[in-house]
């Protein structure tokens, strides 16, 4: 199959705001991309969505009938648009409101109003969603590659299984939450942990600590995504349990492609 570019896009727009639609669409037009249906309702997007093929989704946050939220979800949880990125456009600032959002799978958020440039980097990440390329790897056969993928959102392990499995990964097991990831860590081998850092029961800093100093598990790389500000008290202890990696919500496929050919070329 080939490659999309930005041009080949089609893409939803759904916008409460007659004038809104209007700016996205000219930013979008001055991105190279032709084909932009535009809708107000979450109603209209569902209907639109079933109706006509759509390669990203980019939304608002609130609508008379819902949230972007809500249509998100619908998208998530419906196995033929599941793979279909959705990408918010909000002025909401408030981290527990986006938090829902990078749980359940978004591509890319950007803020009201952007810059050009913000917009860019969100419409190639999604593209990066779409365009799937293996990985090429010295050590390993990147379809023997075992994964031990640790989120207690659903949505997001679907969403993050899916960036990997467009890389190449196919062997991947899932845990809820960092006590089921050690009963599957002490019965199966992995070559690689990729964990959410807030869970319940047991967080992905006590999962990594275990793995680190568990002498049958030390050399296994650690992937730890999270929505935590980088300079944060927590990052700082995580980094200290010997993780090898951070990787923000959204799961950006070619942040963590670069992340994957180093640590799996070690």
């Amino acid at each position: 199959m080939d490659k999309l570019s930005l041009s080949d896009l089609s893409i939803l727009l759904v916008e409460p705001s007659d004038t809104q639609r209007k700016i996205i669409t000219s930013l979008l037009l001055k991105e190279n991309i032709d084909s932009v249906d535009a809708v107000s309702t979450v109603g209209e997007a569902a209907a639109a969505l079933k109706n006509h093929p759509t390669d990203l989704v980019v939304s608002a946050m609130y609508f008379e009938d819902g949230t972007g939220l809500d249509l998100l979800k619908k998208i998530k949880q419906d196995k033929e648009l599941a793979a279909t990125p959705f990408m918010l456009v909000s002025s909401e600032n408030r981290l527990s409101k986006l938090e829902e959002f990078k749980q359940a799978g978004v591509a890319a958020i950007l803020p009201k109003p952007f810059e050009p440039l913000h917009l860019s980097r969100a419409l190639n990440a999604s593209l990066d969603l779409i365009n799937t390329d293996e990985l090429d790897l010295d050590l390993f056969d990147v379809h023997e590659v075992r994964v031990l993928l640790v989120d207690d959102s659903r949505l997001a392990r679907n969403h993050i299984r899916r960036v990997l499995e467009g890389m190449g990964l196919r062997k991947i097991k899932e845990a809820e939450n960092g006590a089921e990831a050690l009963t599957y860590i002490k019965d199966h081998q992995f070559d690689l942990v990729v964990t959410d850092y807030n869970m319940p029961e047991m967080d992905g800093r006590e999962l990594s600590e275990f793995i680190r100093f568990n002498p049958e598990t030390t050399h296994i790389p650690i992937i730890m995504v999270t929505s935590e500000a980088a300079d944060s008290a927590h990052m700082t202890n995580i980094q200290q349990t010997g993780v090898n990696a951070l990787c923000d919500k959204p799961f950006e496929p070619t942040e963590v492609r670069a992340m994957l050919a180093a640590l799996l070329s070690e």
